[in-house]
């Protein structure tokens, strides 16, 4: 496959993705419009997600602390399996929020303006991260080291805050959960 396509399938990839989940946030698409028939598994996502990405989180920094000692391989399979997690979580996620189930915070003052600022700046770099994600993954893999650093000072970083504000959000929204 050469770069060019490449490059289209992960700009088109991040754009549908984006979509669904834009979708899915404006509840047009309410796959279960009775609450009756939500089955019981899907309540557990949320925490099954924030457990996913706190996995995704330790292992960010393990792959940081390989890649420091120039263990490319063990750097390699740790950024797989946190890939292969950080899909499985935007799964659950889709699986989750295709429901219609919504929840509001319920906290007040400081506390509130913490948690939706965690919130806006968790959603916009989520958004923003997926692709950077997706081109750091290309270069690495065809061993485009130059490249792949370059993307990896934007897409590390990004990825991480927003595995750690995944857990953030997940520990201050749940006490507010209904189901």
């Amino acid at each position: 496959m050469n770069d060019k396509l490449i490059f289209r399938l992960i700009v088109a990839v991040s754009i549908v993705v984006f979509a669904v989940v834009l979708i899915l946030q404006s509840n047009i698409l309410n796959i279960f419009p009775d609450k009756a028939a939500i089955p019981n598994w899907v309540f557990f996502l949320p925490k099954l997600n924030a457990i996913i990405n706190g996995t995704c989180s330790i292992l960010l920094l393990i792959s940081l602390y390989f890649i420091k000692r120039k263990n490319i391989n063990a750097h390699k399979k740790i950024n797989i399996l946190t890939f292969i997690l950080s899909s499985l979580f935007l799964v659950s996620y889709i699986i989750f929020h295709a429901t219609g189930i919504k929840t509001s915070y319920g906290g007040e003052g400081a506390m509130k303006v913490f948690y939706y600022f965690i919130l806006i700046t968790h959603i916009i770099l989520a958004a923003a991260v997926l692709p950077l994600v997706l081109f750091s993954f290309q270069k690495g893999l065809q061993m485009q080291v130059e490249k792949h650093r370059k993307l990896v000072r934007w897409s590390f970083p990004i990825w991480l805050y927003v595995t750690i504000t995944g857990v953030i959000v997940y520990v201050m929204i749940s006490p507010y959960y209904t189901f």
